[in-house]
């Protein structure tokens, strides 16, 4: 794939990542369907977000990737997935857990949102 098209398909990801409100996280597969209309292309949006680069200090919680929200992004099975933040340099599991939770959304031991929360903070109210 020629890399303009590969940056445009990122930026429309960021784009739609960014549309994720606080509070609320969307899926891999929700996020492929909003873009292309089919959920083939969820690994890809999970191997581009793995590149998101945060443009800032990992042990600031508040600003954290505030601008493409990144790790509001979970697993459609509702379990929390991975996060690289700054190319995978730091603990991205605990980082996102942490993130989320102080917004709210909250995951149990095994790393599953917990079931009381899932219609109210799955967001797939992308536009483009």
């Amino acid at each position: 794939m020629p890399k303009l098209i590969i940056a445009n398909l990122s930026q429309k990801v960021y784009n739609l990542c960014s549309q994720i409100p606080k509070g609320r996280v969307s899926t891999y597969k929700l996020i492929a369907i909003a873009l292309s209309g089919s959920a083939s292309y969820a690994r890809t949006i999970g191997k581009i977000l793995s590149k998101c680069e945060c443009e800032s200090k990992l042990n600031s919680l508040d600003s954290l990737c505030e601008r493409v929200h990144c790790y509001r992004v979970i697993n459609s099975n509702f379990s929390l997935g991975g996060f690289t933040p700054n190319g995978g340099k730091s603990n991205g599991k605990e980082i996102k857990r942490k993130k989320l939770a102080s917004e709210r959304v909250f995951f149990d031991k095994q790393d599953y949102l917990l079931r009381n929360l899932r219609k109210k903070v799955i967001f797939n109210d992308f536009h483009e």
